[in-house]
């Protein structure tokens, strides 16, 4: 049946040469084409185009965002090598602070005990004197009443008498230290 329909077409038509196109085909295409040309120019392509700017638009603000925020960060670490700088210089200044400080007290401790010693020295040394003062007097009256015995028996007489007594003891003692000092040279 197709058959028959199709050469019932062909018989009463010229033939065709197949290189050739059918005009109506041709307008019905190139008709179909530009409907649809611009269909996409008019709607398609627009929506492409703002969504390529949305998106490049994105991207550049991302980019400047990116830039800002490592710009940040660059300051940021500047600020703290800054503060980390200062920080060791402040620590540096405050060491050597309290080494001077340090120094200082140990200068005002040595100063302080010097002073100590020294004070303590001279009040040895005046009791020291005072007792050998003390030991002297004593030494004196001793002798001084040892050498009344003795010169009482030596001589015979009785030297209870004070001024004679006394006398006679200076003289002894001075001639004493006469002769220890002709010793001692």
């Amino acid at each position: 049946m197709n058959q028959m329909i199709i050469s019932a077409a062909t018989e009463g038509a010229e033939p065709t040469n197949p290189l050739i196109p059918n005009v109506w085909e041709m307008g019905v295409v190139l008709a179909g084409f530009a409907v649809l040309f611009y269909i996409v120019v008019k709607f398609v392509v627009p929506m492409f185009e703002k969504t390529f700017a949305e998106r490049a638009e994105a991207i550049e603000g991302g980019i400047a965002k990116a830039e800002k925020a490592q710009a940040e960060a660059s300051a940021a670490l500047e600020e703290y090598k800054q503060q980390l700088t200062d920080a060791r210089a402040e620590a540096n200044r405050i060491r050597e602070e309290a080494r001077a400080e340090g120094a200082q007290i140990l200068a005002d401790l040595k100063e302080k005990a010097a002073a100590e010693s020294a004070r303590i020295t001279a009040h040895a040394h005046a009791q020291i004197e005072s007792e050998r003062q003390a030991a002297v007097v004593s030494l004196r009256s001793e002798v001084g009443t040892l050498a009344t015995t003795l010169a009482s028996r030596i001589v015979g007489e009785s030297l209870s008498d004070d001024a004679r007594a006394a006398r006679v003891v200076d003289r002894f003692l001075a001639d004493l230290e006469n002769q220890n000092a002709g010793a001692a040279k």
